[in-house]
């Protein structure tokens, strides 16, 4: 049986170490009302009580109901300080600067909001000296579901080697809010998004070919195209130094 005390005091050994090596005052993380930005929290407020959640909504309505309710229903169990910047109006300007510059996908204009979160995270992060949350789990990263520079940017992530399945494990332990951890995975980025929809394969899908290399041909499919396509986000930066070794 797993030992979640003691994996708990581990992972929350890890983030006070990382703190007190950097000189950091605190942290801060970007809280979605999701899984996974609630799993960091609580284990950064463990960590250190100077622990900042800030809710970026992003023009999505969904970021201002039900993704606002849980974030803020996360903050108030577990005592964490909790912001509110809109991002509305300034995805919006950015959209209206690349006018006449680019015409923009539907990919493109996805991966705007990411990148303007992380940049917000990093800008109070750099105001008040304190390190940058992830929040990708193990089934993520595996596929590939973040957005380069994006969510995918950070100074440390506490639960990378967890899969879907793991976290929701972790959060039933810790008496998460069971809206958290009974809402579709979704990254808020527009309408009716959800992350298994958009893949088109199941989380527990993912995780039991992650763990046991088993899968349906139909889902082994899709899990390995998107892992092979995204490899490059897993990579380090190729620079000319590198290529000449």
């Amino acid at each position: 049986m797993r030992d979640y005390k003691k994996e708990t005091e581990q992972r929350v050994a890890f983030i006070r170490e990382l703190v007190e090596k950097s000189h950091s005052r605190g942290i801060v993380f970007g809280n979605s009302g999701g899984k996974d930005c609630a799993l960091v929290g609580i284990l950064s407020k463990m960590a250190c009580d100077n622990t900042i959640s800030v809710m970026m909504p992003c023009g999505s309505s969904v970021n201002f109901g039900k993704d606002l309710e849980d974030a803020k229903a996360l903050c108030e169990k577990f005592g964490i300080e909790n912001r509110l910047v809109d991002l509305t109006a300034v995805k919006e300007a950015e959209v209206a600067a690349l006018k006449g510059v680019a015409e923009l996908n539907s990919q493109a204009l996805t991966n705007i909001a990411p990148r303007l979160r992380m940049t917000t995270l990093y800008a109070i992060g750099a105001a008040e000296g304190c390190l940058v949350g992830g929040t990708g789990n193990r089934s993520e990263r595996y596929m590939g579901y973040f957005t380069k520079w994006g969510d995918g940017g950070f100074d440390f992530n506490p639960i990378t080697d967890l899969t879907v399945g793991e976290v929701y494990d972790f959060l039933r332990y810790l008496g998460a809010p069971s809206s958290i951890i009974e809402k579709a995975p979704s990254a808020g980025l527009f309408e009716g998004q959800t992350d298994e929809k958009e893949m088109g394969v199941t989380y527990a899908a993912i995780d039991k070919y992650i763990l046991t290399g088993q899968a349906t041909d139909e889902d082994r499919a899709i899990i390995e195209r998107y892992h092979g396509r995204s490899l490059h986000k897993l990579q380090p930066v190729p620079t000319f130094e590198d290529w000449k070794k």
